[in-house]
């Protein structure tokens, strides 16, 4: 099979649905809008996913603590509570953290972001 690729940016795909979805990105073309609050999303998936939030359905529970989420992604993280698993180091201090977007929120706070800043520029202290 000859992949795809898209006519804007060159990314390949092996499917012409997901090219087709991709190419919404360009276009800004959402599809799919929510009954309720008329917010768009590119995919089908995406406005099911947010249907929840209206819902309050969370078909996605924790195996350890029942806790319940409206997206699979979620309880991944979430499962890393009851593992210890930190993925993410800040590089001035070794704290680690679970997500990305926990460390990113890290490196923003107060005296840390000087720090941080300085790292990342090579500045001297």
């Amino acid at each position: 099979d000859t992949p795809l690729s898209c006519s804007e940016c060159n990314k390949s795909f092996a499917r012409k649905s997901t090219l087709t979805i991709h190419s919404r990105t360009h276009t800004g073309r959402k599809p799919y809008s929510c009954d309720i609050c008329n917010k768009k999303f590119l995919t089908k998936a995406h406005l099911t996913r947010h249907f929840r939030i209206h819902t309050g359905e969370n078909p996605y529970s924790c195996d350890i603590c029942n806790k319940s989420f409206s997206c699979e992604s979620t309880l991944s993280i979430h499962c890393l509570v009851h593992t210890g698993e930190r993925l993410y180091s800040c590089s001035a201090c070794n704290k680690s953290f679970t997500t990305k977007r926990n460390l990113t929120a890290h490196l923003y706070t107060g005296q840390h972001l000087s720090r941080y800043s300085r790292v990342h520029t090579g500045e001297k202290p």
